[in-house]
């Protein structure tokens, strides 16, 4: 117990000291999460909605593959990926294993089936009246979604949330596409991993501390949107 409060101090002085190493690997790792993020709800939230609207044959099959991908596992999408960019794959001429876009590239691939699955989940809540009264009133399929996407606008909000709490947590990703490279692909999930192999937990602590404080940043800022859009 002595121990860990030791380490719980000592990482509290690395935050407050605005220790260098612990700023540039949480800087890395929201260039990279943020960047997956944002690229991910581009796309994710288009394709729930294309979903959710389009009546085609095997809908619900889609739907439940949309479903399945949730729980992919980041160690498979790390594989995958390793498999095209390494220097024998398909892409490998471009040099991006080991590199930020890679973990980025990754970590769009392992979120956006959750992205597009909020997104068809919260239009679905919704009364199909609403999109209906739209297209009667002579908007076009596009405007219609639009309209429908800004009545769901809080769901959404909480999915892109959820999108980035599981991209700045993932570790699997991170390790493989980026190596871990210190000052240039070193996340915190990963940083942490690192630490705790090496036996120090000063560092390890205070990413665990910064990387929660950012979690609950992130949820915050969902919940005062909500209320503040509700007003």
């Amino acid at each position: 117990m002595g121990y860990l409060t030791q380490s719980t101090a000592a990482a509290v002085h690395l935050i407050i000291g605005a220790d260098p190493e612990l700023l540039e690997i949480v800087r890395v790792s929201l260039v990279v999460c943020g960047s997956s993020t944002v690229i991910a709800s581009v796309l994710g939230i288009p394709m729930g909605l294309a979903i959710a609207f389009a009546e085609f044959p095997g809908k619900r099959l889609a739907i439940t593959l949309l479903n399945t991908l949730m729980a992919l596992p980041t160690v498979v999408v790390g594989l995958l990926v390793y498999a095209f960019l390494s220097r024998r794959g398909l892409l490998g001429p471009l040099g991006l294993l080991y590199t930020k876009r890679a973990m980025v590239l990754g970590q769009i691939i392992l979120v956006i089936p959750l992205c597009a699955t909020f997104a068809l989940a919260a239009v679905s809540r919704l009364d199909p009246r609403f999109r209906q009264t739209a297209l009667t009133l002579g908007a076009g399929p596009v405007r219609a979604a639009a309209a429908v996407a800004w009545e769901a606008r809080f769901a959404l909000a909480a999915g892109v949330a959820a999108t980035f709490g599981r991209v700045i947590a993932e570790v699997g990703v991170a390790m493989m596409l980026g190596g871990n490279v210190k000052g240039f692909t070193r996340t915190m999930t990963t940083a942490m991993a690192l630490e705790y192999d090496k036996g120090q937990f000063d560092l390890a602590v205070a990413l665990g501390i910064v990387l929660m404080a950012l979690s609950f940043g992130v949820n915050l800022v969902v919940h005062l949107f909500q209320g503040r859009m509700r007003t």
